[in-house]
């Protein structure tokens, strides 16, 4: 589904010292830096009343809905110079720490990357990004028949001919932008089926090429297509496309053997759910049909029924099902998932067995399945794991099972605090799966499991251009306590790096406001963090039950090699089901005075200065920090904004606007009275306070977001500057992308300069700028 959220989480202070939060607090024991000569650009005011449930409200800003409007263009091109003014002047002399930070940054890429090649069928797939290129190229090579090994010689000599799929470069190139959204292989390896998106808009187009004459065969006269499902026989695509509010409610199937348009195959009428389309592992089913009759119509699984989902996989004449549906009885009946199975026959669909309960340690999240294991992705005491049970499964169903009843093999990984990101494992025959392991402190790791011989190999690790002689060799271990014995490791020489010998990472629970412990990871420098003088940043998110990303970034080090604290906050509405839920609609406060708590115990345990902790939010995370800064202007010293949701109350009232009833799910419908007030409670555009101090913020935009307006950060900024204290509202500045949308450029070399200036009116805004004398060598 569609979200208000950003993959790629950023930040920041005032140019003023005379009235530095207007609290009789001590000041910054850090030097301010100078204003510039010229104030910041003023927006005009247009009277406008807006009101519900009887109650009017003025929003002179509510001009800036209209992006045609061409005051809104000259705006925000005078803010970017503004804010371009305000980050360029950061460095000693007046300059140069925004072009030191992103050479540093640029200098940590190894000028090519690539992925290992990835099996299937009788081709290897792989990823690389060329020497000095900003994105991607797909490629295959006929796979070896001398094994792994051999093809890995094979790859790395070239000695099969390289076959270019699709080049990210070539179209970046001819349009200025690019974003894929899905990219489909065929079963029998002829075609690529690709979503395209050159302006950011998300409203995608659907492209299929013939692989051998790498010509396009098919092009949708649909915009907005979302997901992608191939038939067995590769002869017809299914593809949905969205609704003028970004709603995937249509499945269309295009037979590529035919002139004629693609036929409708469903419609989703109820404007409160979306549509997704996907294939089993096997090809055998499209969700949920039989693939090779593509006009037999859709089998009905179970009769809806509010908040129950389920997720098929297909295995030798058996659905697999991962579900949420009531079962009374059992701990699953409060809406946690568990396993159960059913005949692959349209008569049988509704008659399901139980195959396996969480048990009470864990929680279900998501299954794949292969010809011999299902693999089952759960959390322990929020914390992920993946484990594969061996197929068939022979157990006696009139027993309820516990996974521990069904001999899994659990994955093992570095740490307990490793994000796991699948890999392709598109090959239903394979006994291998492979993941992407990651941490704050370890660079991204391939491995595959071998989960036949359970067994894993490090394929690869990313490279960090200039810490390879400070990085610490370690094994791999399980993090499920009593397994070990299961544990079939590989040879002592599988190890892999890490930078815990360089940095601290731990992960602590925090007390929020309600008595409840909340996840924080605290990430620093051992050689150069200063126990309570250190500055420091702190990330939240908390929606649509999303895990916030701590995922490996080389672009951390320039701010941890200065002493900086790096902290993520596992607030309640992310996480899994009942965390998530713990975030939502009424409960939203929660998230947001759980990322206050937070904030306060890094002050209050030395991590980090008072007057030098910074904030970071992003898409729905920017609502999270502007609700905090409304709540308590004084916990943090600077915050970033990226493309953030700020103005709730009036995008959620307007139901025309993309994503606004399909968000009522998240934080509630304003239509009802009740719902609204408490979305106008913490809605950071409606609680700015008058004449308070607020901190310096950077707030980025753009202008082709469909997710999140460019008038929410406009709105925003002009309100700040309006009402409230004028000379520290100097420091909040607007920088608006007006070429792409909601994700970013996406390069890597772009992601480096975005994150650069970042950084550098981070340290601008503390005072900081500087310091780099302070900066430790790695």
């Amino acid at each position: 589904m569609l979200r208000r959220r950003h993959h790629l989480p950023a930040v920041l202070r005032l140019f003023s010292t005379s009235c530095r939060r207007g609290h009789p607090t001590q000041p910054p024991q850090h030097p301010s830096p100078a204003p510039l000569p010229l104030p910041p650009p003023v927006a005009k005011k247009v009277p406008f009343t807006a009101s519900a449930h009887g109650r009017p409200w003025s929003d002179p800003y509510h001009w800036m809905r209209d992006t045609s409007d061409p005051d809104l263009a000259a705006l925000l091109e005078a803010e970017n110079a503004y804010a371009d003014a305000f980050v360029d002047s950061a460095g000693e002399g007046g300059g140069g720490l925004r072009a030191r930070l992103a050479a540093e940054m640029r200098a940590r890429l190894p000028p090519s990357a690539a992925s290992p090649p990835q099996p299937w069928g009788p081709w290897l797939y792989y990823q690389y990004v060329p020497e000095g290129k900003e994105y991607p190229v797909l490629s295959r090579r006929l796979r070896s028949s001398g094994g792994l090994a051999r093809a890995a010689l094979d790859f790395i000599s070239g000695s099969k001919k390289e076959q270019v799929l699709l080049d990210w470069n070539e179209i970046a190139e001819k349009f200025g932008y690019v974003h894929i959204g899905s990219c489909r292989i065929s079963p029998d390896h002829r075609f690529l089926a690709y979503t395209l998106d050159i302006s950011g808009d998300e409203l995608f187009s659907l492209e299929v090429k013939d692989i051998q004459s790498t010509n396009t065969i098919f092009s949708s006269p649909h915009k907005g297509i979302v997901s992608l499902a191939w038939s067995r026989n590769s002869d017809n695509l299914f593809y949905t496309v969205c609704d003028e509010t970004l709603r995937p409610n249509q499945v269309l199937c295009k037979d590529l053997q035919s002139d004629q348009a693609g036929f409708l195959v469903f419609m989703e009428k109820d404007i409160n759910c979306c549509v997704d389309i996907t294939s089993t592992k096997d090809f055998k089913y499209v969700y949920v049909m039989e693939s090779g009759h593509v006009r037999g119509g859709l089998w009905p699984v179970q009769k809806r029924s509010d908040k129950v989902q389920y997720f098929l996989e297909h295995h030798n004449g058996f659905f697999y099902i991962l579900t949420n549906a009531p079962l009374e009885g059992t701990e699953t009946a409060n809406g946690g998932y568990y396993l159960a199975r059913c005949r692959a026959e349209k008569s049988e669909m509704d008659k399901w067995q139980v195959v396996a309960l969480p048990g009470s340690y864990y929680t279900f999240q998501d299954m794949d399945i292969f010809h011999e294991q299902l693999v089952l992705f759960i959390r322990k005491s929020g914390l992920p794991l993946i484990c594969s049970i061996n197929l068939p499964i022979d157990v006696d169903f009139q027993e309820q099972k516990e996974l521990d009843d069904l001999d899994p093999w659990f994955f093992p990984v570095p740490s307990d605090l490793c994000s796991i990101v699948p890999g392709s494992n598109n090959d239903f025959m394979s006994s291998t799966y492979r993941l992407v392991l990651s941490s704050p402190v370890l660079p991204d790791l391939t491995v595959d499991y071998n989960m036949r011989m359970r067994t894993f190999a490090i394929l690869h690790q990313e490279e960090v251009t200039g810490l390879s002689s400070n990085l610490c060799t370690v094994g791999l271990q399980s993090n499920i306590t009593g397994i070990q014995q299961n544990l079939q490791l590989i040879e002592d020489s599988q190890s892999w790096s890490d930078l815990s010998k360089l940095f601290s990472c731990e992960r602590v629970q925090v007390i929020s406001h309600d008595g409840v412990s909340v996840p924080l990871v605290i990430l620093y420098s051992r050689e150069a963090h200063r126990r309570g003088e250190s500055p420091g940043v702190l990330y939240g998110y908390g929606a649509y039950g999303e895990d916030l990303d701590k995922s490996w970034c080389s672009d951390r080090l320039s701010l941890l090699a200065r002493g900086w604290v790096v902290a993520f906050a596992d607030v309640r509405g992310g996480g899994d089901s009942s965390w998530h839920l713990a975030g939502t609609k009424a409960n939203k406060i929660n998230s947001i005075k759980d990322f206050a708590a937070c904030g306060t115990h890094l002050i209050k345990e030395g991590f980090v200065h008072k007057n030098r902790l910074c904030a970071i939010g992003c898409s729905a995370g920017g609502l999270l920090v502007g609700a905090v800064i409304n709540m308590l202007p004084d916990l943090f010293s600077a915050a970033v904004l990226k493309v953030p949701f700020l103005d709730i109350c009036n995008t959620m009232m307007d139901s025309t606007l993309p994503l606004t009833i399909l968000d009522y799910e998240e934080f509630g419908d304003p239509n009802i009275s009740t719902e609204f007030d408490t979305i106008r409670s913490y809605s950071p555009y409606d609680n700015l306070s008058p004449d308070i101090c607020y901190p310096p913020v950077l707030v980025t935009a753009s202008f082709n977001d469909t997710r999140v307006g460019v008038w929410e950060a406009a709105k925003w900024v002009s309100k700040v500057r309006d009402i409230t204290c004028q000379s520290c509202s100097w420091s909040v500045i607007l920088k608006t992308n007006m070429q792409s949308g909601h994700f970013g450029e996406g390069g890597r070399f772009m992601h480096c300069d975005e994150t650069a200036f970042e950084y550098a009116f981070l340290m601008k805004a503390l005072g900081l700028d500087d310091n780099d004398s302070c900066k430790i060598v790695l």
